[in-house]
């Protein structure tokens, strides 16, 4: 083999072999791995008396967030906390009378129902139980 040869080669393979160290990288940050759905149906959100009647918190559901609400009578309602528009998070809104997207203002309503906005679909409601002072939510059956 002639020098020119072997050089041309060991070139081309070196360079084939840095294209291949940098697009790996980039091919795998683009391509986002498979969140496998939640194991359970059901977690326990919080504590009975740790959220204020008005109050909420965010608590996670499997892979996503989930909206954890404290009605003013003391009822607990949960709905996913994710915005059917472009997948926000959502948040009780100071008032406590609806639910805010901040991405593009998109409001819902305290059921989980797109208000105005943006948002094409309502919220995934979720059902909720106390049981031995923790607050448990889990999907309904059919969902």
């Amino acid at each position: 083999m002639k020098r020119r040869t072997f050089l041309d080669v060991f070139l081309a393979a070196s360079g084939a072999a840095l294209a291949a160290f940098v697009a790996y990288p980039i091919a795998r940050y683009l391509v986002p791995p498979k969140a496998p759905e939640a194991a359970t149906r059901r977690v326990v959100a919080a504590k009975q008396d740790e959220l204020a009647p008005g109050g909420f918190k965010i608590f996670p559901f499997g892979g996503e967030p989930g909206i954890l609400i404290r009605g003013r009578n003391g009822e607990y309602r949960a709905l996913s906390a994710v915005c059917t528009h472009l997948g926000c998070t959502v948040q009780l809104r100071p008032d406590g009378q609806s639910i805010w997207c901040a991405c593009h203002n998109g409001l819902y309503d305290l059921e989980g129902r797109n208000v105005s906005g943006p948002p094409p679909r309502p919220l995934e409601s979720y059902v909720v139980h106390v049981i031995g002072g923790d607050v448990v939510v889990e999907k309904a059956k059919g969902a």
